[in-house]
């Protein structure tokens, strides 16, 4: 064992249940125990600069973790609510669903490509040229692309379960 790590080891071992109390205090379990994670591998990325008396310091970097999350969380429930807005009829907005789990478990049923664009569109809000630049395509099959997945993306949200694709007949073959 390398001799930083081991000392690492030693000093974090004090800071897990303090910040585990510091973040159970200000978000939701599952939420908590992300950033606490997220909070350990900056610390470890940081232990240079880990001053002797850790704790506030820990607190001060579970903090700034704990404010990536909300602003992914926001970025997220803006996505929801900006693909149920885009094209769509009024009486249709009532069925945005705070809840992340569904778009999260929508968006890993697209292709990658899919997915990605959609995420760069809404939650970075570039615009198809700058879509573009990122994934090296035209920004032409960007817009094609980009409107194609967020229909897709509409239709699975829409559907009871979230199930893509179509329902399949089987009617009239033989088995």
């Amino acid at each position: 064992m390398e001799p930083h790590r081991s000392g690492f080891e030693e000093s974090v071992a004090a800071l897990i249940e303090p910040l585990r109390r510091y973040l159970a205090r200000r978000t939701d379990p599952p939420t908590a125990e992300d950033v606490l994670s997220d909070t350990l591998l900056v610390c470890w990325r940081r232990r240079g600069e880990m001053p002797d008396e850790p704790l506030p310091w820990a607190y001060a970097v579970a903090r700034n973790c704990l404010a990536n999350a909300d602003r992914a969380r926001r970025r997220q429930h803006r996505l929801i609510v900006r693909i149920f807005r885009y094209d769509m009829q009024p009486e249709h907005t009532d069925h945005v669903d705070d809840s992340s789990s569904e778009l999260t478990a929508a968006l890993a049923r697209l292709p990658a490509v899919e997915s990605e664009l959609l995420r760069l569109w809404a939650w970075e809000e570039l615009g198809p040229t700058e879509i573009a630049q990122v994934m090296g395509m035209s920004a032409n099959a960007v817009s094609i692309r980009l409107h194609r997945a967020r229909q897709k993306l509409k239709g699975m949200l829409r559907k009871p379960g979230g199930a893509a694709g179509h329902e399949e007949s089987t009617e009239g073959r033989l088995r």
